[in-house]
């Protein structure tokens, strides 16, 4: 696969997975045995465990949209950083929806093979997503 492919497909998760909702895509671009690296409560070692990981964010996000910052890619990778928002309007890691807005900004590195997504390094600022959503109380 070349760069712009290995891009096109990443792109087309962000556009149709995460902005429009749609977790079905996630059979289409990632692997089977897909697995994430993240300092998560969660583990996901599996495209299925993957669809429970964005469900749980998108039932308490439903308006969550993610920019593209920057899309690059080099050989079988490919690194997107964005921003993120949304509102809180359902239950998020075990708390209940506060209705405030959470805005975070990210980068998660892509290795690709055979066309779909293999493995996944995500950064995220999940701390400041739960202090403004008021899940946890911000510093004095």
């Amino acid at each position: 696969m070349s760069t712009e492919q290995n891009k096109s497909i990443v792109r087309r998760w962000i556009e149709e997975g995460w902005n429009r909702g749609d977790v079905t895509v996630i059979d289409q671009v990632y692997a089977p045995d897909y697995i994430q690296h993240e300092p998560a409560p969660e583990t996901v070692n599996s495209s299925a465990a993957l669809k429970q990981y964005v469900g749980a964010y998108l039932t308490a996000f439903p308006d969550l949209h993610f920019s593209i910052e920057d899309l690059l890619a080099e050989g079988d990778k490919v690194v997107w950083r964005f921003k993120s928002s949304g509102h809180q309007n359902g239950p998020f890691m075990g708390m209940p929806a506060t209705g405030k807005t959470g805005s975070i900004t990210g980068i998660v590195i892509f290795r690709l093979e055979n066309s779909r997504i293999a493995e996944g390094w995500v950064n995220i600022d999940v701390l400041g997503l739960l202090q403004q959503v008021g899940i946890i109380p911000m510093a004095a």
